[in-house]
């Protein structure tokens, strides 16, 4: 399994619609792309939004939010489970 959290920040302004867009656009797509296991939203204070995604293999790429709304491009990381038993 795979996680990919995405993390964007929103113009102050912005943050409600940003977050509409998450949801009408990111997770529709998320949850349709092959291999997807779920998918979780998340917000901070500073108008920050994360999306959690987990796949079974390569995790799907995630749009681009519309320039407007954020001040600068969204970051993304993979995340892999840790066995300690075999490490």
């Amino acid at each position: 399994m795979i996680v990919r959290m995405w993390e964007a920040k929103a113009h102050p302004a912005e943050f409600a619609e940003l977050l509409d867009w998450v949801y009408e656009a990111v997770v529709p797509a998320l949850a349709v792309a092959p291999g997807h296991l779920g998918t979780e939203v998340f917000r901070s204070g500073d108008e920050r939004i994360v999306v959690l995604s987990r796949w079974r293999d390569l995790p799907a790429e995630i749009a681009e939010p519309p320039a407007r709304l954020v001040p600068r491009p969204p970051h993304s990381w993979d995340f892999v489970p840790v066995d300690r038993d075999g490490a």
